[in-house]
């Protein structure tokens, strides 16, 4: 039987879904083809509505060999094992003659922990284990949801956190779960036999296909000891979060909070003098946190400097002496032996990090409301750790609704450690760009419309002028309205000053539930919904209830962001244009999601309206509009509000 082509391997996936191919769909099948056949490098930008999954899941299977797809955030990750996989490997059985496997696999502590269930969790302050079900007042919402856990872990085949619904607190999850560094391992496990966590990474190791998360793929990149099984092609799904999610796990963090915490856990199990040495460098460690101020340590203050080498010093003594101690009055000492351990390596590895003070880190301040000062630590840029982690030993395709900021890949490309595309050498991993556009008509779908009249925001204070046009704008569109928001105050206030004008209802981020407030919007088309960061991504609402969104203001990174101003100023210590590279292509980014959630379907019509006249006025305005989906462009107040009642009528009357 000959082998069969392409084309005919995608028309039966997308015909299994109950779809049509698109053309962008096809090129993009083709392009992925290529490259894992080349061991080659691929970026594509392929739109809302293009079908990409199966522009990279066909392509996959068809070659044969180990894939591993990381995604940013859960719904995709769902969507892929629960939908597509399973009904693509399905269709495609037929013609493969072989049916590819898939499995998900997480970090450990999205599973639930047998032995934390059954044993109960390593008590800090008294010895032994405590049973965190009786701890728990049975009335209580902690103590209904550890009820429902337990409940849950008879039924359960995966023990993933995903799969029970409803959730649970993040409090109620961690008493029955254990991260990587806590687990005692499966062979001294007295549940290791039946540990969920082992079993996910067992079907990984038999899979074809390992769905996975950022944050797993930058471990395993980082931390050097491999988590995922092994792999010829990477797809990295939602592209365009990466650099963040890797900087998320590559950043360290230590509180007092913490540092009291791992004293508490390594006090019974070490000799005295060890005990006493970490206790005074807590002591010391606290003192200085109390007077910590937020914002950037271009230098390591001294007394911050002394007290990190003291805690430094201490949890090396400690992480000694915890191998040779034994105490007979603790209970289960191994799983007391290794959270202590998790928490003083921890400790020590960030105090070691800050006071060899490296040039590629940047260490900073930071104060929050509840849980008072911290000393953070993250790199300058994760491109040199991507670049050789990444692209060296398989191929590797990157892609996303918004890769292509101001016209093409390179600022992208740059952030992930790649030289512009076209560059050659021996150590430059060769890469190409491909926009396989969208199957959308964004000109005759949608406005860009830029408030041009207003004043420039300011970086506090009210904006009275840009509250009033927000008001007009929502009332042309009679509700409909997803509000993005550059800071949660923001929100808050467009929120109470739309509520006090007018009778539209207007849900809130932070009010409900992220789900249930979507959901909410989605189901009454005269609502409005007001929020923040997760947001301008987070939100899939085709159809009459989202025909306006608007975003207050550009969102540009704090001026006192310490990691951001950091990286700024190393471009421009580089003879770059700081501002360019850093500022405004996380802008773009952000505008170019934020402007994604306009159009999800076909028949989807309405406006972007950006209450910033810089996107008019600015030198690099240009930029963030070429970054934006090809929506006709006005800075005319009354078409905007024209076109708006005239989509509202529209929507009124097919109702």
């Amino acid at each position: 039987m000959t082998k069969p082509s392409l084309p005919e391997l995608l028309h039966a996936a997308v015909t299994a879904v109950g779809g049509t191919e698109r053309p962008g769909q096809v090129s993009m099948t083709e392009a992925v083809a290529e490259a894992v056949d080349d061991n080659a490098h691929l970026l594509v930008q392929a739109g809302t509505g293009t079908g990409k999954s199966l522009g990279y899941l066909v392509p996959a299977l068809a070659h044969g060999e180990r894939v591993v797809v990381a995604t940013a955030t859960l719904a995709l990750q769902r969507q892929l094992v629960e939908r597509d996989l399973p009904r693509t490997v399905d269709a495609l059985h037929p013609l493969l003659r072989r049916r590819p496997q898939f499995a998900m696999l997480k970090g450990r502590s999205n599973y639930l922990c047998l032995h934390r269930l059954h044993e109960g969790a390593p008590q800090d302050e008294e010895e032994g284990l405590f049973d965190q079900f009786e701890a728990a007042a049975p009335s209580s919402k902690l103590g209904q949801d550890l009820l429902r856990l337990r409940d849950w872990s008879d039924e359960t085949e995966t023990g993933d956190r995903d799969d029970l619904t409803p959730g649970v607190s993040d409090r109620a999850w961690s008493q029955i779960s254990v991260s990587s560094r806590e687990c005692v391992g499966a062979t001294k496990c007295a549940y290791g036999a039946e540990c969920f966590a082992e079993a996910a990474r067992e079907r990984a190791k038999l899979a074809d296909v390992v769905v996975t998360n950022h944050a797993l793929l930058a471990i395993d990149a980082i931390e050097g000891a491999p988590v995922l099984p092994k792999h010829e092609v990477l797809i990295v799904d939602e592209a365009h979060e990466l650099v963040s999610r890797v900087t998320g796990v590559a950043t360290g963090e230590l509180t007092p909070g913490q540092v009291n915490r791992a004293v508490r856990r390594a006090a019974k199990l070490v000799n005295e003098k060890a005990a006493d040495a970490l206790l005074t460098a807590s002591e010391g460690f606290e003192r200085v946190m109390e007077l910590a101020l937020p914002g950037r340590l271009e230098e390591v203050p001294e007394d911050l400097g002394y007290a990190l080498m003291a805690l430094r010093d201490a949890a090396r003594t400690v992480i000694s002496a915890l191998g040779g101690t034994r105490d007979k009055s603790v209970q289960d000492e191994d799983v007391v032996r290794k959270q202590a351990m998790a928490s003083v390596e921890s400790i020590h590895s960030v105090a070691e990090r800050i006071t060899q003070g490296s040039e590629y880190d940047v260490v900073w301040y930071e104060r929050h409301d509840r849980f008072g000062a911290s000393v953070r630590v993250a790199p300058l840029s994760v491109s040199g750790l991507l670049r050789e982690k990444l692209f060296a030993d398989r191929s590797v395709v990157l892609t996303s609704a918004t890769l292509k900021l101001g016209g093409d890949f390179n600022g992208v490309g740059a952030s992930l450690g790649l030289a512009p595309e076209g560059t050659a050498g021996d150590d430059i991993p060769q890469w190409k760009g491909l926009d396989v556009g969208s199957p959308f008509d964004y000109p005759k779908q949608g406005i860009l419309y830029v408030a041009r009249h207003l004043a420039t925001p300011g970086r506090e204070g009210s904006r009275t002028d840009m509250l009033d046009e927000l008001a007009e704008l929502v009332e042309a569109a009679g509700g409909r309205t997803l509000g993005l928001f550059s800071s949660m105050r923001a929100a808050q206030a467009a929120a109470e000053e739309l509520r006090g004008r007018q009778d539209k209802p207007v849900l809130l981020q932070g009010e409900e539930t992220l789900g249930e407030l979507i959901k909410n919007f989605a189901a009454d088309p005269e609502t409005c919904l007001f929020g923040t960061l997760s947001l301008w991504q987070g939100v899939d609402v085709p159809g009459p209830s989202c025909q306006l969104v608007i975003m207050d203001r550009i969102p540009f990174p704090r001026p006192d962001d310490p990691l951001m101003s950091a990286r700024q100023k190393a471009v421009e210590d580089a003879g770059g244009n700081g501002f360019m590279a850093v500022a405004a292509t996380h802008a773009a980014l952000l505008m170019a999601q934020g402007a994604g959630r306009l159009v999800r379907a076909m028949g989807d019509k309405g406006v972007v309206a950006v209450l910033d006249p810089r996107l008019a006025n600015a030198r690099y305005g240009s930029y963030l509009r070429a970054s934006l989906p090809d929506f006709w462009y006005t800075t005319d107040r009354n078409q905007a509000r024209r076109s708006l009642a005239a989509i509202d009528a529209a929507a009124r009357s097919a109702q």
